[in-house]
């Protein structure tokens, strides 16, 4: 069969090694496999199959420096899951069987106790009988934090299964942003990450929920899954009718050729993997620094990267074997003497360093400060009608006394001319349109201060590339939130006094839970605002996925979220907020209206304050295209998430519901939930069409900068603090 498209030079600078004991692992896995019964019989696979795919070979490659039982078990593994994979295509996708396979995928967390002692159900077909052994030989040697995180991938990348077989049935392909995020629960690359983990080290538990963490095992699986849609197109597009790939998600966005859009996932591939070595270079290091952690802690932490590098260039090589990939035209003659065979992938040094090169360093490139005009406003998509809540004049009035008080009018950042022109009343009234004054105020509030906050640090830090200064402040603010009724230190500046005032007012009938989360979603905001600064240090245009998910944090949709959820009450489940459809429809709106800022303030942020952290100017660097066409893209990206926000809302929420069995009051505050976000992102246009903060006259009458004869207020700091904080 003709291949649809040339597989492109893939970057991999790794070269690819080989565990000794394959041999061994192949043996086992054999006799495993029929044990369990996933062979002859099985209706999925035969012998012959298992040969051809050659999963031994896979964990030989992806894993090269364990034992020979490690290596079993891990490649035992494998053939679960890609055992699992075909068997849930066969029995639910091909027939579309929609509640068969929820009953099936919801059976099969119960083989996986985190106390080993707690008993487990006869297994009923293959699937269940290998999890079962799995789980019982692997988790003994591991710890509790290890078995939460692998059980947890290990559900997202089955339950995910679900949301591809709704797409199947509804015809539906993703857009890029839902597709990378799903592919990452139902790629399974997570969960292969869990298992490097147990091939090399565990990772020390201070720093396994940081962000350097997080990202370094974010563009692993992103690497990982868009190498294969690459290798797997023809199979999954052609043969099985497959939606999930991320060559047909691109071709289908950018209304572009087959070819094209491979073109086009390779170089976002490339631009993962650039990012997994600049976190690994530099945020890891200074991770371990911040967090003081041991000798041995560092050494975990190295040798789980190294594994996630082994892992990368071991699947490479495996993907270009396999027979259950297309894979040809993929191995090339290396320039190094003629030289082929293992290893030899990632050893075509002049492509290598022309990735290495012009593509890496494109984005360090930028110019600041450029002439780009006014920004250009679209045809913006809004299916939600305004309301305004009727008290907007009433919180106009009384956010200025406020902010005076507070002491955000007077450190050299804003006076009461930026106040009144950036109209935040204006955003809380049509976020809030029935609330009552009390709420409209405390609205207004939060959104000055945090819009405040996301001038305020750029402007005092930014301005001074004062990290040491930043990352104090930030850790200043987190005092401020006190969640057990612990003592706040008295306020340094406005930002602080704001901060102390909003959280006692808005916390005063909180849980503990519920001010924990609250506190941790003001945390991921603030902690953002300090990696912009170090980016903007670097002059370092993010890579477009590491900017969208941390876009949804210098934003504050954690915040948001937060507070839009105050009133939903006991009532409703925590899962409920966990689930793949209220997520889904969550970050689509926090996309819309981050995007939206993006197209409003581009001639702030790029003419005026230097910045990298715009949208439009990601994808103008990553596409090398004008500014006209990034717009374009950015606006079909928003046109895009708030279809899928329609979508989620009218197809998957109804699903969710009978899922979870939700009474007929818990359905109304759900659904009283969509219509928030539909009020959010309305608002949110409407404020940035009538606000005096973006538009070129504005910005040309009061240039972004600090107010004439004030100076900003810092954190008092000692002398010590200051010289450990810049050690990071």
């Amino acid at each position: 069969m003709t291949q649809p498209f040339e597989l492109p030079h893939f970057y991999m600078p790794y070269p690819a090694r080989l565990n000794p004991h394959v041999d061994e692992a192949r043996a086992h896995s054999a006799e495993w496999a029929r044990g369990m019964g996933m062979l002859e019989g099985s209706g999925i696979w035969e012998q012959a199959d298992l040969d051809a795919h050659d999963y031994g070979l896979l964990c030989a490659y992806t894993h090269p420096e364990c034992d020979g039982p490690a290596l079993s078990l891990i490649t035992d593994w494998y053939v679960w899951v890609f055992f699992f994979d075909d068997h849930f295509l066969e029995t639910f996708k091909r027939s579309q069987d929609r509640s068969g396979g929820k009953a099936y995928l919801d059976r099969l967390p119960l083989f996986m106790p985190l106390d080993l002692s707690t008993p487990v159900p006869e297994p009923q077909n293959p699937v269940e009988a290998g999890l079962a052994d799995l789980w019982a030989r692997t988790v003994p040697s591991m710890s509790p934090g290890w078995r939460k995180r692998f059980a947890e991938s290990t559900e997202h990348l089955l339950n995910e299964s679900m949301w591809e077989l709704s797409n199947i049935n509804e015809g539906r392909i993703a857009n890029p942003v839902e597709y990378i995020e799903m592919r990452r629960k139902v790629g399974g690359a997570p969960w292969s990450a869990g298992l490097v983990e147990y091939a090399t080290a565990e990772i020390p538990e201070p720093v396994a929920g940081s962000r350097p963490l997080r990202v370094l095992m974010e563009t692993f699986s992103d690497a990982v899954h868009l190498r294969n849609d690459l290798f797997s197109y023809q199979r999954e597009v052609e043969e099985e009718g497959e939606l999930s790939n991320g060559v047909l998600v691109l071709e289908t966005f950018f209304g572009c050729t087959t070819q094209q859009a491979a073109d086009t996932v390779n170089d976002i591939l490339t631009s993962r993997l650039h990012q997994f070595e600049h976190t690994a270079l530099t945020e890891v290091p200074a991770l371990a620094l911040e967090k003081g952690l041991t000798q041995d802690e560092v050494g975990a932490v190295a040798a789980y990267t190294q594994g996630l590098q082994d892992w990368q260039a071991g699947g490479h090589e495996w993907h270009m074997r396999s027979s259950r990939y297309m894979n040809e035209g993929a191995r090339t003659t290396s320039p190094l003497g003629g030289l082929t065979g293992p290893g030899t992938s990632a050893a075509d040094v002049g492509a290598l360093l022309a990735a290495a090169g012009a593509e890496r360093l494109r984005a360090y490139t930028h110019v600041p400060f450029q002439k780009v005009g006014p920004s250009q406003i679209p045809d913006i998509y809004m299916p939600f009608q305004l309301r305004l809540n009727a008290d907007l004049d009433g919180a106009r009035r009384r956010v200025i006394p406020w902010a005076h008080r507070m002491g955000l009018l007077s450190e050299g950042v804003w006076d009461e001319d930026k106040l009144v022109g950036y109209d935040l009343p204006l955003c809380a009234a049509g976020l809030g349109p029935d609330g009552t004054p009390e709420a409209l105020d405390l609205s207004s509030q939060w959104l000055a201060w945090g819009t405040y906050g996301d001038d305020y640090y750029p402007m005092v830090f930014g301005h001074r590339r004062d990290l040491a200064a930043a990352k104090l402040s930030t850790a200043r603010l987190a005092a401020c939130m006190p969640v057990e009724g612990e003592e706040i230190p008295p306020p340094a500046n406005g930002m602080e006094r704001g901060l102390a005032d909003l959280w006692q007012r808005t916390t005063v009938t909180m849980t503990p839970d519920a001010r924990r989360s609250l506190r941790a979603a003001i945390e991921v905001m603030t902690e953002s605002w300090v990696w912009e600064l170090a980016n903007q240090a670097q002059n370092r245009i993010p890579d477009p996925v590491d900017y969208l998910e941390m876009r949804r944090a210098t934003f504050g949709a954690d915040l948001t979220k937060n507070l839009c959820r105050l009133g939903h009450g006991p009532q409703m489940p925590p899962e409920i907020y966990r689930s793949g459809p209220v997520r889904s429809l969550e970050n689509a709106a926090v996309d819309y209206a981050m995007l939206l800022n993006d197209v409003f303030s581009y001639q702030k942020e790029i003419e005026y304050e230097g910045e990298v952290h715009n949208g439009i100017l990601v994808v103008q660097n990553f596409f090398g295209c004008d500014y006209p066409t990034a717009l374009g893209v950015i606006n079909d990206l928003m046109t895009q998430r708030m279809q899928q926000f329609e979508h989620v809302a009218a197809h998957e929420f109804p699903v969710l519901y009978e899922d979870f069995e939700l009474s007929e009051e818990a359905r109304e505050i759900m659904q009283g939930y969509v219509v928030e976000l539909q009020n959010y992102m309305a608002g949110i246009l409407n404020w940035h069409r009538g606000c005096r903060r973006y538009g070129a006259a504005d910005l040309a009458r009061r240039a972004h900068g600090f107010v004439p004869g004030q100076l900003p207020s810092l954190p008092v700091t000692t002398s010590r603090q200051r010289t450990s904080i810049a050690a990071f």
